[in-house]
């Protein structure tokens, strides 16, 4: 009797012990992350530079915005933070969002689920995987690399820089500013991409003249970091 009634305890405590960490794999994070978002996507579409998703939270539906990455329906996701657009068109979808949340990536489940008490911006970000064209822009007179600005970057910090190069990735009308990405085929420790903000549109493809103002360790809030970003650029030429 009292063998069985001792396996009988030893159960009760084991399924508590159970349920308790079950509990906790969904729920804790509110606990240590009581800004995080957790939501479920329900819908992605693709586009050449962002991906959006339909993402369910508490039963409700929002659309979010993201850097192109890899998603699937069914999956969980985190984040906090993000800036929240009405009446958002994408001309690529030729789509217009009555609401949507611009993020600068999502937080994989592990990084929350996992019991970190910390969140930084760095685990928010997904950086998209840019892809280094084979291009070769010498510099234009007066200018430097994009190789130069990144190993020397407090050297050009609150200063007005020229670069040249071929602009690989443009979005329009996101927090008031176009974002543009630029390579010259020059890089420095693995970086290679430049974004820069400016009133001025491009096309993917032109080889442009930008000029503006170095600013590093940029955080625009909304999960937007950036160890070095060019702000206010100004097209002084461009060529298709």
């Amino acid at each position: 009797m009292c063998i069985i009634m001792r396996s009988f305890v030893t159960y009760a405590i084991l399924t508590v012990f159970v349920l308790q960490g079950r509990g906790q794999d969904s729920t804790a994070y509110n606990d240590n992350h009581p800004t995080v978002h957790r939501i479920a996507v329900k819908d992605v579409i693709q586009t050449t530079s962002y991906t959006y998703i339909q993402a369910e939270e508490n039963d409700a539906l929002q659309w979010i915005a993201i850097p192109k990455m890899e998603a699937t329906v069914g999956e969980t996701y985190y984040f906090h933070g993000g800036m929240e657009m009405r009446d958002f068109k994408s001309k690529e979808l030729d789509r217009t969002f009555d609401s949507i949340l611009f993020l600068n990536g999502l937080i994989n489940p592990e990084v929350v689920e996992g019991g970190k008490t910390v969140l930084n911006v760095s685990a928010q970000k997904t950086k998209t995987a840019e892809e280094k064209s084979g291009i070769s822009i010498d510099p234009v007179e007066g200018g430097i690399t994009i190789a130069e600005l990144f190993s020397n970057k407090e050297k050009y910090a609150n200063k007005i820089v020229r670069i040249k190069g071929k602009v690989t990735k443009f979005n329009s009308r996101i927090m008031g500013k176009n974002w543009i990405h630029l390579q010259d085929g020059t890089s420095s420790s693995g970086e290679f991409d430049l974004t820069a903000t400016s009133a001025d549109e491009v096309s993917i493809g032109d080889i442009v003249t930008i000029e503006g103002v170095i600013t590093i360790d940029k955080d625009f809030g909304a999960g937007y970091y950036y160890n070095i970003i060019m702000e206010n650029g100004r097209i002084v030429a461009s060529t298709k």
